[in-house]
């Protein structure tokens, strides 16, 4: 199956301990290049994160944004006793020594840092809760990325098979183009008034016709077409392959326009060129 690496899914998963939202971006890459966007709280889970996608993507740019907002009365605060013992007796020493103190609520002796502690969620809810929202993102990007892949696939084969009918066109017009190179040069020796020995004709031609043989490249265009069509049909990603393929099609299509000798081969070659860059550029973006 062929995989886009262009998606985006988001997912929202609600618990007794909080909310947790899961934003996953991904768009082309070489490689596989991931980032994490996420709060302290969810830093410790960043490598088993990081195992879950490598598991399930082989190539893209990877955005993972996690938020968590904690439920309401989930995280009970609980007050040091002992640092506000410690503090209240520095506080009366402090006022032994001074005159007319001025005394302070109970509620400022709350904020000094290090007075409230809030209890920690449970990890192992935590990383449960986090795991099972990032597998069903992980789910829905890959279903996103799947239909986008089925449409290339789809443009890829049509490409494909007008590729193959220009190959097709360009051979069948072959003898055509061969008796017209021969018409014209017996029609320029006419001109000239000349006797042209029949052998020495017949050499010329058969050089003429050897350099501007076309056939090789046209086989080769063929064996790219029946290489691109089965590595569409291959479970694995295929961008990198794809990519080579390109460049073959590319190679052939510039040798089939220098070697052009009517107008028709060379409106074929700029036609391939077309289909080529157009298939290059889908290409580009599968995984």
């Amino acid at each position: 199956m062929i995989y886009s690496m262009t998606g985006f899914a988001r997912v929202e998963k609600q618990s007794d301990i909080g909310t947790m939202v899961l934003e996953l971006r991904s768009v082309n890459h070489r490689y596989l290049d991931l980032s994490f966007r996420m709060p302290e709280e969810l830093r410790a889970f960043e490598g088993q994160l990081r195992e879950r996608l490598q598991q399930k993507l082989a190539r893209g740019k990877i955005e993972c944004n996690l938020r968590f907002a904690p439920a309401s009365g989930a995280s009970e605060v609980l007050v040091d006793e002992a640092a506000v013992k410690a503090l209240l007796d520095a506080v009366k020493r402090t006022e032994d020594q001074m005159s007319n103190a001025a005394r302070f609520s109970a509620m400022e002796v709350l904020r000094w840092p290090g007075i409230i502690q809030e209890a920690s969620l449970d990890e192992n809810v935590l990383g449960a809760l986090l795991l099972d929202t990032v597998d069903t993102g992980l789910e829905r990007l890959l279903e996103m990325r799947a239909e986008e892949g089925k449409r290339m696939a789809a443009l890829l084969r049509s490409r494909l098979h007008q590729i193959s009918e220009i190959a097709a066109q360009v051979r069948q017009r072959r003898p055509q183009v061969v008796a017209a190179m021969r018409e014209k040069l017996q029609a320029r020796l006419a001109q000239l008034e000349v006797d042209a020995d029949p052998g020495r004709l017949e050499q010329e031609m058969a050089m003429i016709a050897q350099k501007l043989d076309v056939d090789e490249e046209l086989d080769r265009l063929d064996s790219h077409v029946r290489a691109a069509e089965e590595v569409l049909t291959r479970n694995e990603p295929v961008g990198r392959r794809l990519d080579f393929l390109m460049q073959e099609f590319t190679r052939e299509a510039n040798t089939l326009g220098s070697k052009s000798a009517d107008a028709e081969t060379t409106a074929a070659a700029v036609e391939l060129k077309v289909l080529i860059e157009q298939m290059r550029e889908q290409v580009q973006n599968i995984e």
